[in-house]
Parts: structure tokens; sequence; C-alpha cells
């Protein structure tokens, strides 16, 4: 028996030295961790990484920006774009200005909250929004201003290294904001009060990652397990997953895999209307407002965008990859395939 399992880890090295000489061989991943994919007004395609900086592909080429081009870290987390073509990037060292040409950094010595950014959101109104691990800040582009958002009374424990990082912003249908917590559930805030909506009312964590509104107007909330942060091993386990919302009550999915013992990073609504969620244990589902269809595919996706062109691009632990119409999933690195 030890003969066949030494057999096999031979095999197994070999072939993952194999893909990995391939890979090399294509020029490597585009990044190993793709956090964010971004569609700017142009057309092109940019790809935040928490090491390489942030990819741009404009169709033809693929180029970075990093520390060399005057980046503060090549730890870029977000990528968005306002009303005069400017890109913003939210990186480990504060935000980034980059009008195509000159890169203008802002930290906490500008007066921004902190310097740790998860990311960057522009409201309806125009007001800019910077969430971080330390907090929530607004910029109007000259000055930074603290937005404190009230703590809810909760039942659970509170990770302090986490307890102010805000892990998402959305704007529903209605104008109203949403904010997801890490270890405070999800506020949501009409302009003038807020709403908060915990573990006790029904979510399966106060631990929120994400928040969706779908075509119905239910809004799916994704989470992580909190428990996963106890220092004991034998005790990080616990409720996790998805929770749907449809304005009076708390829905759960307990036939479906990942949703309720697993952590939820990513979700996404594309141009058709479909829900699309990712588990880190059980793949990815795409919802079309009737069935769950599951791709089981090994990577934890962390961000999806539909480009111009209908396709459907991850940004993943791991690297980036590429869904087309048939579902088929590929492996995108820096050489392509591209088409």
């Amino acid at each position: 028996m030890k003969y066949i399992i030494l057999s096999l880890l031979i095999i197994f090295s070999i072939s993952c030295d194999s893909q990995e000489q391939k890979i090399k061989e294509k020029g490597g991943q585009i990044g190993q961790y793709v956090v964010d994919v971004f569609e700017d007004s142009r057309g092109n395609l940019w790809f935040g990484t928490l090491e390489k900086g942030v990819a741009k592909y404009d169709g033809k080429t693929l180029k970075y920006l990093t520390t060399e081009d005057g980046l503060p870290t090549n730890r870029i987390t977000t990528v968005i774009e306002d009303s005069a073509n400017i890109l913003w990037f939210g990186t480990g060292k504060g935000i980034v200005k980059y009008d195509g040409d000159t890169l203008t950094n802002y930290t906490e010595k500008d007066g921004l909250c902190d310097d740790s950014i998860s990311g960057l959101f522009i409201d309806s109104k125009g007001i800019f929004w910077v969430r971080t691990w330390g907090g929530l800040c607004q910029f109007d582009g000259e000055k930074f201003t603290d937005f404190v958002l009230p703590y809810p009374e909760i039942e659970t424990p509170i990770n302090e290294d986490t307890k102010n990082w805000i892990t998402g912003i959305t704007e529903d249908s209605q104008g109203n904001l949403w904010f997801s917590r890490d270890g405070y559930g999800a506020t949501k805030y009409n302009g003038k009060s807020f709403t908060h909506f915990t573990k006790k009312m029904g979510l399966h964590s106060n631990n929120v990652t994400q928040i969706q509104e779908d075509k119905e107007g239910n809004f799916w909330f994704g989470t992580r397990i909190a428990e996963k942060d106890d220092p004991d091993p034998a005790r990080r386990f616990g409720k996790g997953g998805i929770n749907k919302f449809d304005g009076t009550s708390f829905t759960n999915f307990p036939e479906i895999a990942g949703f309720n013992e697993d952590d939820v990073y990513g979700m996404y609504r594309d141009p058709s209307d479909n829900l699309w969620i990712s588990t880190s244990s059980n793949g990815l589902y795409k919802y079309d407002g009737k069935e769950f269809v599951n791709y089981d595919i090994s990577i934890s996706v962390m961000s999806m965008l539909t480009d111009k062109n209908g396709l459907l691009w991850l940004g993943a632990a791991g690297g980036l990859y590429r869904m087309n119409a048939k579902g088929k999933i590929t492996n995108v690195l820096q050489d392509g395939p591209w088409e």
C-alpha cells in the first residue's frame, strides 16, 4: 500500500509540476489573487490583484501598473470610474486617483479614515464612499469626512481586529444604501435613519460579506462563518452562506450545498438579472429566479463581471477565469487565451 501511495504522490507531483510549467510558459497568472474585475467606459478591462498591482487589458495587450509606476503598493482591492472618466484604485495604502497619466495617492495623512481600503463606491447622488478595515468615510475630491455607522446590539462575540471592517456597499432600486459589516450584520441607510439586520433576526451570521437585490426586490445576504475566527480549531464551525430577505422575513436554503455552512465572498447580478453566488467549498451557483445551477469549480471566486461582449469574468483565489455562453470556464493567463 505504501508503494501505491508513493506512486500516486509522484504522479500528482509530476502533474502539478507539468501544469505549473505550462502556466509559466504562458506568462503566468494575471495574479494569484484577482480580487476585482472592472470594465471602464472605453471598454478596457482592469484586474485588481493583491500582489502584482492592477492589470489593464485593452483588447490587444495586457499592461500592469505597479509600485514602479507610482502606486503606493501592489495590493489593489478595487477599481472604479467617476463621472469625469477618472479611475480610482483602492489599495492597501490608501486610494489612488489615475487620470491616464498621473497617479495621485491619498492616505490617512490627507484625512482618510484608514489606509487599508476594502472598496470604493459612488452612489446615484454622486457621493464618493470609501470603505475600509477601520470604518467608513466620504470624499468630495478635496477632503475626507468620517461617516459613523451606529452599532446594533448583538449577542455574538466580536473579533476586535475586524469589527470596523466595512465589507460592502450597494444601493437598492429605491435609493437606499446597504452596508455589509464584519461582526455587526448589515445596515440599511435611507438618508435619514438606519435599520440593522443581524443574526437574531434570521441571518446565518453577523459577518456579512455581500448584499445583492434581485429583480423581484428581494435582498440576498452572503455571510461567512464567524466561528472560524475562534482560536480553538475544535470550535471553528457554525452557520454561514446565503439568506434571502423579502422585506419581512428571512429564508434559508438548507437543501443547497454551500448555502448554510460555508463562506460566501462573491455575489453578482448580471445584465440579464441572473444572480451569481460563489461559495468557498461548493462552487459557483447561477440563479435565474426559478432554479439554481451549480458550476463545480475548485476556485474561490471573489469578483465577477459581464463585459460588453457578454462574457462573464471571474476574479478568484488562483487567478483570472472567463465563462462563455455554454458555461465553459477557462483560466486566462497573461498570454491568454483572450478570445
